[in-house]
């Protein structure tokens, strides 16, 4: 069985000023990312807009990339569908387009009706009928569901989920998850603003915005702790989470984009209906990244 562990960016989808899918652009990321510590990319999930894709243009997105990935890196596909059926369907054409795992969003829509029972039915079929291993994937910020604890725990012994990302930053919770599930469940941190504690508490990775600018630092920060380096390690944690708070709560994915562009990545716009930063918002962003050390 697949057992994942390490950094892997949410990477974002590039655009035209059109709006249409910038795949020229994508390759330029995709080349420049291959070239910093990661061990691979988590392709249409929450950054990459794929609630603003259509499943034509999710699909077309991941097999580009699988056209320029190392084969030392993992490519994770987001496939969730707001129902079961499409779910399967959209994950085993995940399969084909060349992801070797699905990541998984809850179900939202029908929020009150999303019980642990329902959720549970849910990722087991798709888990059964799926062609990748699956990455379970709590993200309550955009759904305004958590995935309740007691369902990952019924879900973890299956042997095609593999992992979860969990971003609602109760790493109580994680460390909860650690200690309940299989060994070879891998859970992953969904957000470098707490990282550092979710690694203390037996996360194995991290699948979020800031890696996509930040990986090097990361990648530091993750050996100083394997290492028993833990005040450098602090240092580091501390340090990014200002620029992590503005690429994800604070500015969404048009800061994200910004940054990029500050760093030498394309970054484009943000598919309509979100809005681009303004002038003040983008000068408010280069000083964070600044004072972060990201710049340069």
């Amino acid at each position: 069985m697949l057992r994942l562990s390490g950094n892997y960016p949410a990477v974002p989808t590039p655009f035209h000023g059109n709006g249409e899918v910038d795949f020229e652009h994508l390759k330029f990321n995709l080349d420049k990312l291959n070239q910093v510590p990661l061990d691979g990319y988590v392709i249409g999930g929450s950054n990459g807009e794929f609630a603003y894709l259509s499943v034509e243009e999710r699909i077309q997105v991941v097999k580009a990339v699988r056209k320029c990935l190392p084969p030392d890196r993992i490519l994770i596909a987001g496939a969730g569908m707001e129902s079961t059926h499409a779910t399967i369907d959209l994950t085993m054409r995940m399969a084909e387009a060349g992801a070797h795992v699905a990541l998984i969003i809850t179900p939202h829509y029908f929020i009150g009706k999303m019980t642990a029972e329902a959720l549970e039915r849910h990722y087991l079929a798709v888990a059964e009928a799926s062609h990748l291993p699956i990455l379970l994937y709590s993200v309550p910020a955009n759904t305004g569901l958590i995935l309740p604890a007691e369902a990952v725990l019924r879900l973890a012994p299956h042997p095609d989920i593999i992992g979860m990302k969990d971003s609602g930053g109760d790493v109580t919770r994680i460390g909860y998850l650690v200690k309940n599930t299989p060994d070879d469940f891998s859970i992953f941190a969904g957000s470098a603003g707490f990282y550092l504690g979710a690694l203390a508490v037996g996360a194995v990775g991290l699948i979020g915005a800031l890696t996509n600018i930040a990986a090097p630092d990361l990648a530091q920060m993750v050996e100083h702790f394997q290492n028993g380096q833990l005040e450098k390690a602090r240092e580091i944690q501390l340090r990014l989470i200002a620029p992590n708070y503005a690429v994800t709560s604070r500015f969404g994915v048009a800061g994200l984009k910004s940054a990029m562009e500050m760093i030498g990545f394309y970054g484009g716009p943000v598919r309509s209906p979100l809005l681009p930063l303004s002038i003040e918002e983008k000068s408010e962003l280069r000083k964070i990244l600044s004072e972060a050390e990201l710049l340069g």
